[in-house]
């Protein structure tokens, strides 16, 4: 697992943007399966509010195989079954979703801290100060060796952007930082998915 700052500066150049004022709010229902989610406009994008927790065939699971974790953290998916689980008319965030979302909230350095749930990291000074609603939680992840890992110290969700044949993007917090990371992984870990709506 790869990881590293992005540069806030080299993103802004890239994306016309302000920064995001309040947040609105709203609801999905995911018709494949009933379920409705949060979803909150930060900026000019609306996110899911919550990571998505729909069941598959294949290819996802509940943190410790316990179905009480994918209530509360939703599912984990290995990165090709995330490209396909969110609902008509949204999609899993690529690299740039991900970089407009952190300049709306104000740069890289601080992100993490603002999209984090106020509750729900490990230790006091572990959770965020969720301004935006975007109420991130920690999900940990799940090695293709079927081992579990960080549940309550960090997250991370895939981005549809590949890195090489093997790897994908996802971004990550953790407990001990207020930044958002860009990393790569192997496309067989498990990962939380966020849905962005399509603009097109």
């Amino acid at each position: 697992m790869r990881k590293h700052i992005l540069t806030t500066a080299a993103v802004a150049a890239a994306i016309a943007g302000a920064f995001a004022g309040e947040p609105s709010f709203g609801t999905l229902t995911d018709n494949k399966d009933g379920q409705t989610y949060k979803t909150v406009k930060i900026g000019t994008q609306t996110w899911m509010a919550e990571n998505i927790n729909y069941q598959t065939k294949g290819g996802s699971w509940c943190y410790d195989n316990k179905a009480d974790n994918c209530k509360k953290y939703g599912r984990l998916y290995d990165w090709m079954t995330a490209k396909t689980v969110c609902p008509k008319g949204w999609k899993l965030p690529d690299t740039a979703d991900w970089n407009r979302l952190i300049v709306s909230v104000g740069g890289d350095k601080k992100a993490g801290k603002m999209l984090e749930a106020k509750s729900g990291w490990y230790g006091k000074k572990g959770n965020g100060t969720d301004d935006f609603g975007f109420s991130a939680l920690p999900g940990g992840y799940r090695r293709n060796d079927g081992n579990f890992y960080g549940v309550g110290n960090g997250g991370g969700w895939w981005t549809a952007t590949e890195y090489g044949s093997e790897c994908a993007y996802y971004r990550n917090m953790d407990y001990l930082n207020d930044n958002v990371y860009e990393g790569y992984d192997n496309k067989s870990t498990g990962f939380s998915a966020r849905c962005v709506k399509d603009s097109k």
